[in-house]
């Protein structure tokens, strides 16, 4: 069953295995014919993560790099439409010396090559690798072939860890046992057996249960883990540490343990922090990536739903988040009081026209009613489209990608991102990764950051247009960060506010557990008061 957290079980497996004093990289592997992540639908695939060198990839990245406290490059992220892509340029390019090339064995070699690469380029102890989708489906079994070739190849050093769901059913009040029997017989079919099962469950998962897994599915039963629902996610490496899965796989990797260990004690602070905090905050998310039928989808925005939990922890509160619907907005003109129920707004951000204008009118809300708030990369550019139309007075500002022939461009598209729109070219094409800003004395972010120079990550095309930075200055708005090569306008500032900020880049994804944003942190801390 997808979704059921095979990346939290690897990003928690990293930090388990980081404690006791081992360096550890992780890798995804998707299926998907897509080269990377930044072609796919939000909700249909939750949000597209980004790393410094500019890969746009799956979520699960994000959540190795916030478990890890490590970052992640383009070589620990595979596709099959990136698999394809490199076997066929090597063909072309006579890098198989005329031989016939096919899929079995090329695309697994392919895979197999790239795992030890990135296990190469980390000078990783461990290579963590999570192969996405089921088991059974039919477009994740050359990815299976190749862990099943590689276990062959060096049987001591790889270990396959299944895991999968044991549900309860309300009517029977009893925890079945058979899906993860089918999943288990699935996985021998492609010639692989699972060193370890961990079983996620709505409640603890009881000796019996442990006992028929191990007798059906053929291992110890100290290889059956029972990972139970938690309240955060951040609980997990915790309670996957207390059923031993760190000692079960040194053991049966024969790896010796190391002498000098780090220990979960920061983890356990943290986790701590979080569920002792009483004082609540309420923060709105304005936006539209989170409806999917009669079902809401967070995971559009799970990097900016951490970030705030992040910061909430070091500040001492418990979030509470609130998912608003921007296009609500425009429908009717009342509905944008019902922020002033919230202590902080946040504009994430994302692409296309549809509830532009709802957006700007809770940005503006926010702006009159002092409310704390936060706009990220698209929220930063329309921050910046609302205070040109009503404080500016130029009523027919707006951005190039929602107008294009709109009398004030205050948001325009690069020069350089012209040409690629034109060719149709928008896969890997917008100002991805990590960029410098340069912040000016005086202003909030200098002081959140407590440094003059810092690199966010990016993903966008659009910037605000230089040709009204003068008229927004003059009126009030502060430029507070610029990137010192292109002289592109980083953040915006309004002095005259408890916390109003706009960045163009993408503060979330550089936020961890043990390290909140500074952003963010400030965030929380004007909302809380």
């Amino acid at each position: 069953m997808s979704g059921i957290g095979k990346g939290i079980t690897a990003a928690s497996v990293s930090r388990i295995l980081q404690s006791k004093g081992y360096s550890v990289t992780a890798m995804k592997i998707d299926p998907y014919v897509n080269v990377d992540a930044g072609t796919m639908n939000p909700v249909e695939h939750g949000e597209v993560f980004v790393t410094d060198d500019g890969t746009e990839c799956d979520q699960d990245i994000g959540n190795y790099e916030r478990f890890s406290g490590e970052s992640i490059t383009k070589d620990n992220y595979l596709t099959t439409g990136k698999v394809y892509q490199a076997v066929i340029e090597k063909e072309r390019n006579l890098e198989y010396d005329g031989k016939c090339v096919e899929v079995v064995p090329h695309i697994p070699n392919e895979v197999i090559a790239r795992i030890k690469k990135a296990g190469s380029l980390s000078k990783s102890d461990f290579v963590l690798i999570e192969i996405g989708g089921t088991i059974g489906e039919y477009q994740n079994l050359l990815f299976l072939e190749a862990a099943r070739m590689m276990h062959l190849q060096n049987p001591e050093d790889v270990l396959f860890i299944l895991v999968s769901y044991l549900p309860v059913l309300k009517t029977i009040g009893e925890m079945k046992t058979k899906p993860t029997q089918n999943s288990s017989r699935l996985l021998n079919e492609a010639g692989i057996q699972p060193d370890i099962i961990v079983g996620r469950a709505s409640s603890p998962m009881d000796e019996a249960r442990k006992r028929k897994i191990s007798s059906f599915c053929n291992i110890d039963v100290k290889d059956v883990i029972s990972a139970v629902n938690a309240e955060s996610v951040y609980e997990v490496p915790l309670l996957l540490n207390e059923e031993g899965i760190g000692e079960r796989i040194l053991k049966k990797l024969q790896v010796r343990k190391k002498g000098k260990q780090k220990g979960l004690q920061d983890w356990e602070k943290f986790v701590k922090r979080m569920k002792e905090a009483k004082k609540e905050v309420k923060i709105a998310i304005v936006g539209k990536y989170f409806e999917t039928g009669d079902f809401v989808l967070s995971d559009s925005y799970i990097s900016v739903i951490e970030a705030i939990k992040h910061a909430c922890g070091q500040v001492g509160c418990k979030e509470k988040i609130s998912w608003l619907s921007s296009e609500k907005y425009e429908k009717d003109r009342e509905a944008v009081k019902e922020l002033a129920d919230y202590d902080g707004i946040i504009i994430p951000g994302g692409f296309g026209k549809r509830g532009v204008e709802g957006k700007i009118k809770a940005i503006q809300y926010a702006r009159e009613n002092e409310i704390p708030f936060l706009g990220l990369c698209l929220g930063m550019q329309l921050a910046v489209v609302e205070y040109t139309r009503n404080v500016c007075n130029f009523k027919e500002a707006h951005s190039t990608e929602f107008k294009k022939s709109c009398r004030y461009p205050v948001v325009d598209i690069m020069e350089s991102q012209k040409k690629a729109i034109q060719e149709k070219k928008y896969g890997g094409t917008m100002r991805l990764g990590g960029y410098d800003c340069l912040l000016n004395k005086g202003s909030i972010s200098r002081k959140c950051y407590q440094k003059e120079k810092i690199n966010e990550r990016h993903r966008h095309r659009y910037e605000v247009n230089n040709d009204f930075v003068k008229i927004l200055e003059e009126k009030g708005m502060v430029v507070a960060g610029k990137n010192p090569r292109l002289g592109l306008v980083e953040i915006v500032e309004i002095k005259k506010h408890p916390f109003f900020v706009g960045v163009q880049f993408h503060p979330e994804f550089k936020s961890r557990p043990l390290e909140g944003h500074p952003l963010f942190i400030e965030f929380i801390k004007k909302a809380s008061r």
